[in-house]
């Protein structure tokens, strides 16, 4: 990989950046994969569920370039930008179309309340859809669900009976299953998750269930 040709980036863009580091991704469909994250710092919404508070505030500031730099040191093809909100970030979809111009297999985790529509193509996004459990229910963009394509993923963090009923609902009404991937996940700590498995497989629901790895592997543990 190149991430240092300074064709690459606008070396004076800077983004806010709570922590980049190297682990296995935990969820999506590349979970498994050894991953770079770039988690930026900020983010509009407070979930109930949230388990990176810590970058709601702080962060350094990075050049692109310097970023760019931090994922090529750990010589890994997958790199996930996530936050926070990494689209509060105007500087975030510079980054994005660097990395995938360094030849990276680049994902996006994003609150779905900020528009994706803007996003580079080649980008993976996996866009959440805020639950009523998540508190943040009256923030979803909508609009999102136009720029869905099928290199995308729906997320829904599943808190309880009522969350999974209104997702069921949600996904007949606008026929997610097809326009991407969606995937249906228990809230850590909240939902079992055997009993959301049992819930998909009852009713054979056309989702992705999926549960964090990296917390089965290292619980809830920063820079993991």
């Amino acid at each position: 990989m190149n991430a240092t040709n300074p064709e690459q980036s606008t070396v004076e863009s800077r983004l806010r950046i709570t922590e980049i580091f190297c682990s296995l991704q935990g969820e999506s469909r590349s979970s498994g994969w050894p991953t770079t994250f770039i988690r930026l710092t900020g983010c509009p919404l407070r979930c109930g569920y949230c388990d990176t508070a810590y970058a709601f505030k702080g962060g350094e500031w990075l050049s692109i370039n310097k970023i760019l730099q931090q994922v090529e040191d750990f010589g890994v093809s997958h790199v996930t930008v996530t936050g926070g909100e990494p689209l509060a970030q105007k500087a975030s979809l510079e980054l994005l179309v660097a990395l995938c111009d360094c030849g990276y297999e680049v994902s996006l985790e994003t609150s779905g309340v900020v528009d994706i529509s803007s996003v580079d193509a080649r980008v993976a996004r996996v866009v959440d859809i805020k639950t009523p459990g998540s508190q943040e229910q009256d923030k979803n963009r909508w609009e999102n669900l136009h720029a869905l394509n099928p290199s995308d993923q729906l997320k829904f963090v599943i808190c309880d009976r009522d969350d999974y009923e209104w997702s069921k609902q949600l996904m007949d009404e606008h026929q997610l299953q097809q326009r991407c991937e969606v995937l249906f996940s228990p809230a850590y700590g909240q939902q079992p998750a055997t009993q959301l498995a049992d819930w998909i497989v009852a009713d054979r629901l056309p989702v992705r269930f999926q549960i964090q790895l990296h917390k089965i592997l290292w619980g809830e543990k920063q820079g993991v």
